[in-house]
């Protein structure tokens, strides 16, 4: 079954927990604080691989948990880092990322991460948590005995979506039975399912055909009607599976289909094309007049040539084989003037994003932010002495002196993340 499309739900590794402990050995009193920090979680990556071909298994297991990192232990010893998850995906894949808003709500906007098309290329879509430090590495000289550690940190946690574009030379394009299907087989070891009715091809096939002395690779794509890029017959499906080919070898019937002209086809499926995507109506396109083993092909093809003043038309007969070496010399001979698109590199957006931000509300004020969710998320806040050095953090950071710059008195709540606190002066 051929998949290009999938939704995955992926959260990477949390940090392992450090390690309250205190050095206790015979004839060495007040050995000190000895807990080790917890180890990373593990990332969660994205492989391009060349030898899957759909995103089937995505679609079935749309969920991705990397490994938590080991706690720390007595001894200054430090937990393991997590295992990382790699997830294998299609040569062609394109990673979008689900943006969120502050409330939690999904956004309609997706962010495209990376493009893999080549194999073996990967991208982190996961970070890890970082490893809580134990209370060995909070020991000072004000402070030689600490009784508290940091928890781990949370691992990244998003909604991804993936959508697979064939990577092709060369793309079969027309309406339905044209007799693409029968081409890629004539022309290839492909064997595509083949019938006397419409949409025969339910999903694209590709096939791979010499040419000289190179080989290249050609997408047959589920016929295209009227109104397909807006959802009509198959077509907005498959579509964007041409957008990476290079030059289109565009099929008419000269038999004509549903009552149409081959003229008008011609018309109607360029237009569904450049609806569709005006890089894929840029691409160089070779007109195919098939079916001239049919009787009144010749005149069809007249009259076709009639319209296309100036235009090659390449007749051939996907059946008696006629017409197909110079049509495939052609292909050739073309495909060697346009270079092979290079890889979609996707420039990193370096944001800065505020350490806090203040929300006043009816009953209480709402601290929130990455930095200052993850720093209360990683103390015990059951320790006092843990809390005590949150304190600190937060008005290093000016948490305290904006919230009074807010209005904030004595006796008012605060919450930060899922805690929530009573203010004192």
């Amino acid at each position: 079954m051929f998949i290009d499309y999938a939704k995955i739900h992926i959260k990477a590794g949390d940090g392992g927990n450090g390690c309250v402990s205190f050095r206790r050995e015979k004839y060495v009193p007040l050995g000190g604080p000895d807990g080790g920090g917890g180890g990373d979680g593990g990332d969660i990556i994205i492989k391009a691989d060349e030898r899957l071909k759909t995103l089937l298994d995505l679609r079935r297991h749309p969920h991705y948990r990397a490994k938590n990192g080991k706690h720390g232990q007595g001894k200054k010893k430090q937990g393991g880092k997590g295992d990382d998850l790699v997830i294998l995906v299609p040569c062609g894949t394109m990673v979008y990322k689900i943006n969120t808003s502050s409330s939690g709500k999904i956004k309609e906007k997706k962010e495209l991460l990376v493009d893999l098309v080549e194999d073996k290329k990967e991208i982190k879509v996961g970070a890890s948590g970082r490893g809580g430090r134990g209370n060995a590495s909070f020991k000072t000289a004000k402070n030689n005995a600490p009784h508290f550690a940091e928890k781990g940190a949370p691992g990244d946690k998003s909604t991804l979506i993936l959508e697979l574009k064939l990577i092709a030379d060369v793309g079969l394009v027309g309406y339905p039975n044209a007799g693409k299907s029968t081409f890629l087989s004539v022309i290839s070891s492909a064997h595509p399912k083949i019938a006397d009715y419409p949409f025969t091809t339910l999903s694209p096939n590709l096939g791979i055909a010499e040419i000289g002395d190179e080989s290249f690779v050609f997408a047959d794509i589920p016929g295209l009607i009227e109104g397909a890029h807006s959802g009509v017959g198959l077509g907005d499906t498959f579509l964007r599976h041409i957008e990476r080919t290079r030059i289109l070898l565009h099929f008419i019937d000269l038999a004509g289909f549903g009552g149409k002209s081959p003229e008008e086809i011609l018309k109607i499926t360029n237009k569904e094309i450049r609806l569709f995507s005006r890089n894929l109506s840029g691409k160089k396109q070779i007109i195919v007049a098939n079916k001239m083993d049919l009787p009144q092909a010749e005149k069809a093809l007249r009259k076709l040539k009639k319209k296309l003043p100036g235009v090659k038309v390449f007749p051939i007969s996907a059946v008696t084989k006629k017409g197909i070496p110079d049509l495939l010399y052609a292909t050739g001979k073309m495909l060697k003037k346009i270079k092979i698109p290079k890889e979609k590199i996707v420039p990193v957006k370096y944001v800065y994003e505020s350490p806090f931000k203040i929300k006043k509300t009816e009953n209480s004020f709402e601290v929130y932010g990455q930095k200052v969710e993850t720093l209360i998320r990683m103390t015990n806040i059951g320790n006092d002495e843990a809390v005590g050095r949150l304190q600190g953090i937060f008005k290093k950071m000016g948490i305290e002196e904006a919230l009074r710059k807010k209005g904030i008195k004595d006796g008012d709540e605060v919450k930060i993340g899922d805690y929530a606190f009573i203010y004192k002066e």
